[in-house]
Parts: C-alpha cells; sequence; structure tokens
C-alpha cells in the first residue's frame, strides 16, 4: 500500500507516493532545552573574574551560512561581559567566513542583531596575510598563521553551532577559529589531507561524524593548540528549522567531544543498512541553495545506498552551483586526473568535487533540480522529473526503499 509523502524542496515541497513498508529513516528532533537566564548565568560563572574594563575580548562568530540565533543571544553575551567590566570598547566580533565570501551589510546586521551597529565586527580576510602571525608546523606540515590581533586578546569566545562536516568530522567548535579564521594557504593545506596521495583516493577516515583516523581533523585539533589566548567556547545544537535549541559552554577539548556526543544523539542513525534506492530531500532551503549545499545531503545518504543503487535527490538549487571551482574538475580525464591536479595544488571545492565523483563512479544519481541538462551531464547525475523519479521507486521492492526525509543532517 502506498501514500502520498512530502519532500522538501527549495521553499515548497515536492509529493511522491512511497509503499507504506519501506524504510522511514530520519532525525530525532531536538527540543527545546534553552533557559535564557541560566544560559547568562553559565556564561557570567564561565568569564574571568579577572576581567577588566582594559581587557580585550574577541567573539567569535559564524557568517550567514552557520547561524546560530545571534540576533537573540549575542545581546546576552554582550551584557555579562559588561557586567563583568569590558564594554563595547574592549570587544570585537569577528566574522569567520573562512574562504566565503565576504556578506552584504544588510545581510550582516540582518544576522548579528543590534549589536552589529553598537560593536566593532571585523569580517574576516583569509588572503590578507599582513593580519596574521606564522607560529609554526604541524606534524602534517600545515603552517599555522594565527590573526595577529586575535593573539593580542585577552580571551576569545568562539560561538557557532555544531555540525556534522562531511570531511573534517564536525563544523563548528574549534573551526570557528580555523578555518575560520584562517589563513588560505593553511586552510587549502589542511584541507588537502582529504586525499590519500599513497592509495590515490579520499582518504577513507574522513567523514561526517568521525574524528579517530581522521587526519583532517586529528591537524585541526593540533593547529588549535598552537593558539595560547584562554578561550570560551559556546557550542549550539540546531533543530532541522535552524532554531537554537541547547547551547552549552566549554573550555576543553572534552568539552567539544561531549558537545557532539549531544549533536549525534539526535543527527545519527545507527542503521547499518544499505539499499538499493533511497529517495531524499536535503532538508528544502536554504539547505537546497545550490549543488555545493546539496552534496553535504548527498554525501551523507549515499552512505545508505548499495553499489549500483539509486539515490533521488530532491534539490532545487536556484543559486545553480554555487561555486566557481567545482565544474572545471569535471572533465572527460575523469577522477584520476582531478585528484592529480589537487594533490599538486589544492584549492576551492576541489575536495567536494572528488567526492561527488566518488559517488557516481559507485551509484547512479538522480536529481529533481533547477540545474540545467548540461551541468548535471557534466557532473555525472540524471536531471528528472517527478515521473521518472517515481518510476524507479515503483521499480523497487519496499523492503529495498529507504526515505530520507533531512539527509542533509542524518548520518551513519
Amino acid at each position: 500500500m502506498t501514500e502520498s509523502v512530502r519532500f522538501k524542496y527549495g521553499k515548497k515541497s515536492l509529493c511522491l507516493m512511497i509503499d507504506k513498508g519501506c524504510d522511514h529513516l530520519q532525525i530525532k528532533e531536538p527540543e527545546n532545552a534553552i533557559d535564557p537566564e541560566r544560559f547568562k548565568r553559565d556564561i557570567y560563572n564561565a568569564l574571568p573574574d579577572g576581567l577588566c574594563s582594559g581587557a580585550r575580548v574577541a567573539v567569535v562568530v559564524a557568517d550567514k551560512t552557520r547561524l546560530c540565533g545571534y540576533d537573540r543571544f549575542l545581546p546576552d553575551l554582550a551584557g555579562m561581559l559588561e557586567e563583568k567590566g569590558v564594554g563595547p570598547d574592549g570587544v570585537t566580533f569577528y566574522i569567520a567566513y573562512g574562504t566565503h565570501a565576504r556578506q552584504r551589510e544588510d545581510e550582516s546586521a540582518t544576522a548579528y542583531g543590534s549589536l552589529y551597529d553598537r560593536y566593532r565586527f571585523i569580517h574576516h580576510d583569509c588572503r590578507d596575510k599582513n593580519a596574521f602571525r606564522y607560529l609554526g608546523k604541524t606534524r602534517y606540515n600545515t603552517r599555522v598563521h594565527i590573526r595577529k590581533d586575535l593573539l593580542d586578546s585577552d580571551l576569545i569566545i568562539p560561538f557557532g553551532a555544531l555540525s556534522h562536516h562531511y570531511f573534517a568530522g564536525y563544523g563548528g567548535g574549534r573551526k570557528l577559529l580555523f578555518p575560520g579564521l584562517g589563513y588560505i594557504e593553511d586552510i587549502y593545506h589542511n584541507h588537502s589531507l582529504f586525499l590519500d596521495r599513497t592509495s590515490k583516493r579520499l582518504n577513507p577516515g574522513c567523514m561526517p561524524g568521525t574524528l579517530e583516523d581522521n587526519p583532517l581533523a586529528d591537524d585541526l585539533k593540533e593547529i588549535d593548540a598552537f593558539n595560547p589566548v584562554p578561550r570560551i567556547h559556546i557550542h549550539g545544537i540546531l533543530n532541522s528549522k535552524g532554531e537554537v535549541c541547547r547551547l552549552t559552554t566549554g573550555t576543553t577539548y572534552a568539552d567539544f567531544l561531549a558537545a557532539c556526543r549531544q549533536l549525534d544523539a539526535y543527527y545519527r542513525i545507527k542503521n547499518g543498512r544499505q539499499y538499493r534506492t533511497v529517495v531524499i530531500s536535503c532538508g528544502g532551503y536554504p539547505k537546497d541553495i545550490n549543488l555545493i549545499q546539496a552534496h553535504k545531503a548527498i554525501n551523507n545518504a549515499a552512505l545508505f545506498v548499495k553499489d549500483g543503487g539509486n539515490l533521488m535527490v530532491m534539490a532545487q538549487c536556484p543559486d545553480g552551483i554555487g561555486s566557481e571551482t567545482f565544474l572545471p574538475y569535471f572533465t572527460e580525464k575523469g577522477f584520476g586526473h582531478a585528484f592529480k591536479r589537487l594533490g599538486q595544488s589544492y584549492e576551492g571545492n576541489g575536495g567536494t568535487a572528488l567526492s561527488m565523483m566518488s559517488k557516481t563512479a559507485r551509484i547512479n544519481i538522480f536529481l529533481k533540480s533547477d540545474l540545467d541538462d548540461r551541468l548535471c551531464s557534466a557532473i555525472g547525475v540524471v536531471r528528472s522529473d517527478l515521473n521518472r523519479i517515481q518510476t524507479v521507486i515503483d521499480k523497487t521492492p519496499q523492503q529495498d526503499l529507504a526515505c530520507i526525509y533531512h539527509a542533509g543532517l542524518l548520518i551513519r
């Protein structure tokens, strides 16, 4: 017996007829457990008593693609700093773009609320080498440059949402400082650890929700240790609508790991099965605003698909690919050529391109999207309408069919 099932697609939804007996793989929505007064109390208690009016505090926030209720919670943080004696003149906010483009002023005002006009906000530029101080190399030979003004701070408060990252294990936390406030050459060298140069494939340890045996994540941990300035991290956990449901503070790596376990409780599923056909939504707007964002869902969901199986993807991608450095890797020379090119000079979304290539070589990806036939063909996916997707679903036995409604959030 079938039923009509809705899959989020951009700012609307699409309906498909799905057998009731198939597996429906879903996240466990985080409940809203934020007590605003407790949050302020936790921040106040975590702030050192030695802060004074001359102290310099750096607050690190994410850009518009990874918001964490800043317009609501930054005033509380600023208020607790002021109670400790550090007013607006002593607090600087840093927007951790990494290699992302700078956002518009109106986007910043919307993202950070009333504080944006009252406090100093630094828009990080990863290409401005004069802003950095060189501190040494990691054992993975990543050169470590840290912003000079950040090193001159008395306290750093990274404030951001935790997430699963497709090759770094987890986003948020230490990633706000690096690559968020990193130097571009260091960032690309760290990201190049996604490539296993010995086997000439993507490193199997670089997976979402994986820190052990993940060289890229291990390198991030070592880079973080170069920074001597005391830190208080504020970790946020969001629900599928992007609303902040939990906020925890911590000062140690163990605190970061504890927050990651909280995230896993909602967004990791212990289902070891693979299926012939998996139907997914990326979660709708903005998670499917372009292909680079939609790839996160494709990456997560592909692990549930058998070799030679079908991944049916609902991703509108109204803004196209979302990167100028992604498509040029898709040439007739294939994965090996792209891998060699990236191994010589890692840049942009090259790792994402290799990740997509590795999936299209193993499974069939059908994409319902605004992307045109030419782009879809170039990246090795089949642009499909709902009728074609429905036909594949109808031909799949119920025991070999699964649906994932928030594939950008759910991991194995």
